[in-house]
């Protein structure tokens, strides 16, 4: 039963580092299009993502390929999650500027 309990807190934890991983990545691409130094944002956020994400898995695992593979699941849905969020957050974004640029017409 307390390896149960571990192996879902795993999860939990590499569902968390997806959740930074990719989150930080949307984050990034968002503020690349509106920064003067795009190469510093992209190269700095990539450095960061990935040692965050590295350093976690390490920790995760401990030496179990079960606890990786646990954590690498978690991870790969985060992605799952993060895609569907950005997603809809894009299209009532859409929506609110047609919306818009309607009214504004009228």
């Amino acid at each position: 039963m307390n390896e149960i309990i571990y192996m879902a807190l795993v999860f939990t934890a590499g569902l968390v580092l997806g959740i930074l991983f990719f989150g930080g990545l949307w984050l990034t691409v968002r503020k690349v299009v509106t920064s003067k130094r795009p190469s510093l944002w992209l190269i700095g956020s990539f450095l960061i993502r990935v040692s965050i994400t590295l350093i976690g898995f390490y920790y995760l695992s401990q030496g179990s390929w079960k606890n990786l593979l646990i954590s690498v699941l978690g991870f790969i849905i985060a992605r799952s999650l993060i895609i569907y969020l950005t997603k809809s957050i894009e299209e009532k974004s859409i929506q609110l500027k047609k919306q818009t640029s309607n009214g504004a017409k009228s």
